[in-house]
């Protein structure tokens, strides 16, 4: 390496040192005493909902948050990807649902078992045991009326202040993309499914 090139490298790593201690000096440190839970949503139809969730539940859980994952799509007994891995980390799961809800044979048992399923996780938010708690694919039980949106408003309110939460799911209510501190939409460009590849282990499941 000439001592030129070793000069630009130190130059772009003092400035990217600068950058980042004037962001910690402006926004203060993302742990600690100042941290305020946040109510997080991914919808939209494009691919990365449950992953990009998966992904904050990893690193919160890196940093000795305490973590819960309750699925309204997904059974109990299901064992995808996601599932063998939180296994692995000791991250606590439940699976509230009876499959995908486009393929319900019974959509009246499907509403039973999404409202069972909120009471569980509502107790869950109550209780105050846990630092995150992730909702995944609950927008579609808000969006068939399954679970009433006040009802979810008053616990969302009554939890305590620095429990984040984290709803997932395509056509997320108005009311609760205006509640909600940070929205994302998933925009479909393009999938795989659309060239007829089927899904595939490691990546959808």
């Amino acid at each position: 390496m000439t001592d030129d090139t070793q000069a630009r490298r130190e130059a772009a790593m003092r400035e990217l040192q600068a950058s980042r201690d004037a962001h910690v000096k402006e926004d203060g440190p993302s742990t600690g005493p100042r941290r305020r839970g946040l109510v997080i949503v991914n919808t939209g139809h494009g691919k990365g909902k449950t992953t990009a969730a998966l992904g904050l539940m990893l690193r919160a859980h890196g940093r000795g948050l305490r973590t819960q994952l309750f699925q309204f799509i997904k059974h109990e007994r299901a064992k995808f990807g996601e599932h063998r891995a939180l296994d692995t980390l000791g991250v606590p799961f439940a699976g509230l649902g009876d499959g995908f809800t486009w393929r319900s044979r019974d959509l009246e048992s499907s509403a039973d078992l999404a409202a069972q399923g909120w009471q569980i996780a509502r107790a869950a938010i109550l209780a105050g045991e846990h630092d995150m708690v992730v909702l995944d694919e609950f927008t579609y039980a808000l969006k068939y009326g399954w679970v009433a949106w006040d009802d979810v408003h008053a616990t969302l309110e009554a939890r305590d202040p620095k429990m984040h939460v984290i709803i997932t799911g395509r056509d997320a209510l108005p009311q609760l993309v205006a509640y909600a501190d940070t929205v994302t939409e998933m925009t479909l460009v393009k999938h795989a499914y659309q060239a007829g590849i089927k899904a595939q282990a490691g990546i959808e499941h």
